[in-house]
């Protein structure tokens, strides 16, 4: 299950539990819809409630970042997992977007505040 929500150009994801494909089809329906974002969004995956995720989410969002990885300015993703703060890592081959990760959400706020777009 996740949540999503969006504050001038920052979209917060949250995952509660296991991570679906279906899940990852309501994001992207969410970032790509009706050209809502414009231009470069900061976005925040807090995965810190992740018990896990299906392999076709994996490669879903592996597809999704090769085609959108030019569409996001700043990625934070907060995790206490070293495995996703690895895979995260790894994500950065497919994106251009400056991606940090962090273990508590306060600082990935602060440090997306920095752009200045989204205050």
């Amino acid at each position: 299950m996740i949540t999503i929500d969006h504050n001038r150009r920052l979209v917060t994801l949250t995952v509660l539990g296991e991570f679906t494909l279906e899940d990852f089809r309501e994001f992207e329906e969410y970032v790509l819809a009706d050209g809502r974002f414009d231009g470069q969004l900061n976005l925040l995956f807090d995965l810190r409630e992740m018990a896990g995720f299906t392999v076709d989410m994996a490669w879903e969002e592996i597809k999704f970042s090769r085609t959108h990885g030019g569409d996001f300015k700043r990625i934070a993703v907060v995790t206490d997992s070293q495995w996703v703060a690895w895979s995260a890592w790894l994500e950065q081959i497919f994106v251009s977007a400056d991606l940090r990760v962090f273990d508590e959400a306060a600082p990935a706020h602060d440090w997306l505040a920095e752009d200045g777009q989204n205050v």
